[in-house]
């Protein structure tokens, strides 16, 4: 099959569909990959490391659409690539659609077969191909949040830590799944004070079992109680397939700290703050009622190195059995990448 892996142009979106190992391991079976010049380059991989693994470089996005057939990327297409997408091409990347209508309908016109990353099931029940982007959201929206807690950002100027006479700031994690489990363990590694609320009693357990007396937990409808102690605030909830639900209100703004800083993880899904909209890496944060919110849509897009090798390692498998038996008998035979597929002959499907 050929496979065609173009440059992301998402605003600073610096990883990249495939890695020159994965493209060594996919030229090795017989496959034929289409590589965009300086597609890599982000991610640390030069244009010379994947003509070495057995990739053919081409010069634009168009070319690598022309010629593939299935097309491997991060990031949902932007629509510019989708215009690029005819029906016989099979699309394997993130597209969390339910916060991207106009995508969504592109995607449908274009008559492709989108298959999302974010969707694609497991065994267990679990969302393998997210879950490594969602444990570094969650680390890095600890690290991000810290960072616009500093005046020279528009934050109240605490140091999560606290010190010299100054207590911990107060670290509200909303959602106690991959994102929120991450972000907790790190907000506790920083020494701040951290409650994440959650409705399943397990992954609380989990969570206190595995941070003990350090973390503090509660539920969804003490939020209110809990926000205005709140210096940071981490919006890690998601309902697989759909928008997030919007668990801080503008009204509940008002009875939070000037200087407070919300992170939404949950951007990708339209957000779970009311107030949310997506921002970029050029461009993060902007400010409602004097609280500062980071609402980047492609977070692991920051650290491109470490997010390119994680999302491989578990893509990597699907991208195989895609290219060795096509979409239709790969979804055959596997019911959980069955699950990715999100369009198809122009319809949606979830």
């Amino acid at each position: 099959m050929r496979i065609g892996v173009p440059k992301e142009i998402k605003v600073l979106e610096s990883r990249v569909g495939l890695t020159p190992a994965s493209v060594r391991a996919l030229t090795a079976r017989g496959h034929e990959v289409l590589v965009q010049t300086m597609a890599g380059a982000g991610s640390g991989f030069q244009d010379a490391d994947y003509r070495d693994a057995g990739a053919r470089l081409v010069a634009t996005a168009a070319d690598v659409f022309t010629a593939a057939e299935l097309i491997v990327k991060v990031k949902e297409p932007q629509l510019d690539e989708c215009a690029l997408l005819r029906p016989h091409h099979v699309l394997f990347t993130f597209l969390h659609l339910a916060a991207v209508p106009a995508i969504a309908r592109a995607l449908c016109e274009s008559g492709c077969t989108a298959i999302a990353y974010e969707t694609v099931t497991s065994p267990a029940g679990g969302l393998p191909l997210l879950r490594p982007m969602s444990a570094i959201a969650g680390r890095l929206a600890v690290q991000a949040g810290a960072t616009a807690l500093q005046k020279s950002q528009g934050g109240s100027g605490i140091l999560l830590s606290g010190g010299a006479g100054m207590p911990q700031a107060s670290v509200l994690i909303l959602g106690g799944g991959v994102a929120g489990s991450n972000a907790a363990e790190v907000a506790v590694g920083m020494q701040a004070a951290v409650t994440v609320v959650d409705r399943t009693p397990a992954n609380l357990t989990r969570l206190q079992a595995q941070l003990g007396e350090r973390l503090q937990i509660a539920t969804p409808e003490q939020i209110p109680q809990r926000l205005p102690a709140a210096d940071l605030v981490v919006g890690a909830v998601l309902v697989a397939g759909a928008a997030a639900p919007k668990l801080v209100t503008r009204a509940m703004l008002k009875t939070m700290r000037p200087g407070a800083v919300l992170v939404d993880i949950a951007i990708d899904q339209g957000g779970c703050f009311e107030t949310s909209r997506p921002t970029t890496l050029a461009e993060p944060t902007f400010v409602v009622d004097g609280i500062v919110h980071y609402c980047v849509t492609n977070m692991p897009g920051d650290v491109p190195r470490t997010s390119t090798h994680a999302l491989n390692e578990v893509t990597l498998p699907f991208v195989m059995a895609l290219a060795a038996k096509g979409w239709e008998q790969a979804c055959s035979d596997d019911p959980h990448l069955a699950a990715g597929v999100n369009v198809r002959s122009g319809e949606l499907c979830v």
